[in-house]
């Protein structure tokens, strides 16, 4: 089996199983507990924020381990918007992860937060001139995220910072798909604040991260002993902090040399694809996109049916966000981008790890090209 779906989630390295061991086995402390057991897995604790931190380019004290992305996004859209004295506006795009989205909807629906979805190039790129005409003198929060989970559009955060900088505006990207892939230090993304999933770069799921700057007042949105500077309480997953720790510096080390490598694969694959199978239409940007990220429609084909004719032939990859698998509904990135829904339910994508081969792209373009040809014909 080629697995071409780490986009959802990416095997746990055994150098983060190895680190995690220690804090699941003889090392079991609470990390509030004021006695050596508990000040161990603290000690643990702090050295993963430190890790994490530095991957960043961030304070230590500004990092919450989370559940995960989702809860990372709930945190800081949620926690930021409602801690705000600016006002109740809100500004973020039709294409964010539903973690962002209906966090946004839950601000409109509850709080009275009115919402503003900033225009789309048919890429997917969000340009400054839109975003500086969609901020407001109380938007209380812009969230935006780096890398597309479905079409792999990169935004340029940083530009896009010195806008919201300008307007005094806060700043949160979900970096969840970006990480292991794109330079995540905040000092040169122009950022606010910035979620992590630990399931994207070899940790394990149910671990994950908000950088939150210190500055700007954050509602916790977990009550309880005011663990993480009560900014999320409940006893804190010390073994999966430190696998995150781990993942995240080994992604950090490798990141420049994978993503070169595996941007030119990419690239063949896409070129392959748009020229060998008919009708193949590409999504996202074709330049400003993550290395490890390929993404088509085919016209005239269940994306569903190709997927299973994929699998049949060893090739394992995803329609898009595996959080939307199973739904009947036309992908909201593809249709928020101007793609009929019907086209959109055509969309097959390929996301990458840092161990592709060009074996595997010509694998990957010849059972491609045989499933949509094979569907094509039952239709």
């Amino acid at each position: 089996m080629l697995y071409l779906d780490s986009a959802a989630t990416t095997p746990v390295r055994r150098e983060v199983l190895e680190a995690m061991w220690p804090y699941l086995t003889e090392e079991f402390g609470n990390p509030s507990s004021h006695h050596t057991v508990g000040e161990r897995a603290a000690d643990a604790l702090a050295d993963a924020r430190s890790r994490v931190a530095a991957v960043l380019g961030v304070r230590a004290g500004d990092i919450v381990f989370t559940s995960g992305g989702t809860e990372a996004d709930n945190l800081a859209v949620k926690g930021i918007a409602l801690g705000s004295s600016r006002g109740r506006h809100l500004v973020t795009a039709a294409t964010e992860h539903e973690a962002v989205l209906e966090s946004v909807d839950y601000l409109r629906r509850l709080h009275g937060f009115e919402v503003d979805l900033v225009e789309l190039q048919p890429d997917g790129i969000v340009t400054p001139d839109a975003l500086d005409a969609a901020i407001r003198p109380d938007t209380a929060l812009v969230t935006l995220m780096y890398a597309n989970n479905e079409i792999g559009t990169v935004q340029d955060l940083a530009a896009l910072g010195a806008v919201t900088s300008a307007h005094g505006v806060p700043f949160h990207t979900d970096a969840v798909q970006a990480a292991g892939w794109l330079d995540l230090r905040v000092s040169a993304l122009g950022v606010d604040a910035l979620s992590l999933a630990g399931h994207k770069v070899g940790a394990p799921k149910g671990i994950g991260l908000a950088w939150l700057r210190g500055r700007f007042p954050v509602e916790p949105l977990v009550h309880g002993g005011g663990q993480e500077r009560g900014r999320r309480s409940g006893t804190e997953n010390v073994a999966a902090a430190v696998g995150l720790a781990i993942a995240l510096d080994l992604a950090e080390r490798d990141r420049a040399d994978a993503a070169a490598r595996v941007r030119v694969l990419r690239d063949e694959l896409i070129a392959r694809v748009l020229t060998e199978v008919p009708g193949a239409l590409l999504t996202g940007s074709p330049t400003s996109r993550l290395p490890n990220s390929a993404s088509f429609c085919f016209p005239g084909t269940s994306g569903e049916a190709v997927l299973l004719e994929l699998e049949r032939r060893g090739i394992v990859s995803s329609s898009g966000s595996a959080c939307a698998a199973g739904s009947d509904e036309p992908s909201h990135v593809l249709t928020a981008l101007g793609i009929a829904p019907e086209i959109a339910q055509t969309a097959v994508r390929f996301t990458f790890g840092a161990d592709l081969t060009r074996e595997n792209v010509e694998s990957a373009v010849t059972a491609l090209t045989a499933s949509v040809l094979a569907v094509s014909a039952l239709g």
